[in-house]
């Protein structure tokens, strides 16, 4: 893991944080600017819907339903026994 004293999160490459990553643990604040330790631009992280490296946030899984044929049910749950 890199050290985090030789990073200089002011030099151009790292892009400040968005809203949404506000509350992430990976946060670090330097020059009165907030930075994403774990990632240069996390506007772009936010583009698809959720950033991996949020520590704040937790996906939603989608539970989807799936329609049983009910006769073929029967016949595998007949074979079963």
């Amino acid at each position: 893991m890199e050290n985090q004293a030789s990073v200089n999160y002011a030099d151009g490459r790292f892009q400040p944080i968005i809203d949404k990553c506000e509350g992430c643990a990976r946060i670090v604040e330097t020059d009165n600017a907030k930075y994403c330790r774990s990632y240069v631009n996390p506007a772009a992280k936010w583009k698809l819907g959720f950033c991996n490296f949020a520590t704040h946030a937790k996906p939603e899984i989608a539970v989807v339903k799936i329609r049983v044929n009910p006769l073929k049910a029967a016949k595998r749950a007949s074979k079963r026994k």
